[in-house]
């Protein structure tokens, strides 16, 4: 099996349609899915939190992506499995997700504006979930 294919190192055109992907736009997710990017389509799925697409990236050669989404909601044992993996920029783009605004900065001295962007969409995915996981009308 050949080594997983790291987020940057696509196309900047297709880390774009990934970003329109994880805001909710069903033509740059269909354009991922049904092309070479399946894996990207899986992942924006999964970071909306559909288990499918974790349990697709982590059984079709894409652990990482799978794992990144975990760090990302900041599981300490995916956090740990993320820095132990020792990709700089998987460890601050899941650190920037979460907050720390040290990652964010290194990936703008970095100039990985991609990834900033994809930072602020996240955010607001992350922060979107925790409200509709702790609203009151859940609670019945």
């Amino acid at each position: 099996m050949k080594p997983e294919k790291r987020l940057y190192q696509y196309d900047i055109k297709v880390l774009l349609a990934l970003v329109k992907s994880l805001r909710g736009d069903k033509r740059f997710f269909k354009y991922l899915a049904n092309s070479e990017y399946k894996e990207l389509a899986a992942w924006s799925n999964t970071m909306r939190g559909d288990k499918e697409a974790l349990k697709f990236l982590l059984t079709h050669g894409f652990p990482a992506l799978g794992i990144l989404t975990n760090a990302i909601d900041g599981e300490e044992k995916a956090v740990k499995w993320i820095e132990d993996f020792g990709d700089e920029v998987y460890i601050n783009l899941a650190a920037a997700c979460r907050g720390d605004e040290v990652a964010m900065n290194w990936l703008r001295e970095k100039n990985l504006t991609i990834f900033v962007y994809m930072v602020t969409e996240i955010r607001i995915i992350l922060k979107t979930q925790m409200k509709e996981n702790t609203f009151w009308y859940k609670w019945r």
